[in-house]
């Protein structure tokens, strides 16, 4: 399997090898043109990719994706019957898709459906976009139960045949504080289940304006 490696170089190289053009950040002087970046090799391993609202997330995760392996399961946990009857909904999944190779296998479970049967049933590279809208459609968040364990334990037994997951998740502790219980039990569920995934992943990237920041590996006893 092909390891994706994202990394930057000089803008407009021609022979610069696709996976190393796929995610570039600022150089050290403003304005300047050439863009770097230290490599992230996701290899076989579980990779979090963080961010915001428009930040860019789902486009690197598929990138990543692309880069991977030739074979992806792009697992959507966005309820696409909804978007039958909401136009901004719809506009969203129609992006989405039309960004996908037609060559990419797509499984929808839905919020709060069975996204660990999800991944052990997946192909050589696993893409969950993403662990918000699915962890919305859980009863109480999924705060009454352990979802992380049999996510990281799907991951984990993918990594061993040589299987990439990646994840996209919202980051959603540096917006606007949540004006209902509910939006507060929401923000709070999200964020531990952001961190517990980080713990057991092998790389987590923060999306922040469409530049990528790979995130520091947690300390382990």
């Amino acid at each position: 399997m092909a390891t994706a490696r994202l990394a930057g170089g000089k803008a407009g190289e021609s022979d610069e090898p696709e996976a190393r053009r796929l995610v570039r950040t600022p150089g050290d002087c403003p304005g300047e043109q050439e863009r770097r970046a230290d490599a992230v090799d996701i290899g076989a391993g579980i990779v979090l990719v963080l961010g915001g609202a428009r930040s860019g997330k789902s486009e690197v995760a598929e990138r990543l994706a692309a880069a991977a392996g030739s074979s992806v399961t792009y697992i959507a946990t966005g309820q696409v019957a909804e978007a039958t009857s909401d136009a901004d909904w719809a506009a969203r999944v129609a992006a989405h898709r039309s960004r996908r190779p037609s060559s990419w296998e797509t499984v929808e479970v839905g919020p709060g459906g069975d996204l660990d049967g999800a991944l052990a049933a997946a192909g050589d590279v696993a893409l969950v976009d993403s662990l918000g809208t699915w962890l919305a459609g859980l009863d109480h968040f999924g705060t009454e139960s352990d979802v992380v364990g049999p996510l990281l334990a799907a991951s984990v037994g993918r990594r061993a045949f040589g299987r990439p997951t990646i994840f996209v998740s919202e980051e959603v502790g540096l917006g606007v504080h949540p004006s209902s219980a509910a939006g507060q039990q929401f923000r709070d569920a999200l964020g531990s289940l952001n961190r517990r995934l980080a713990d057991g992943s092998d790389r987590v990237l923060l999306v922040v304006a469409g530049r990528v920041l790979a995130l520091s590996e947690p300390e382990r006893s």
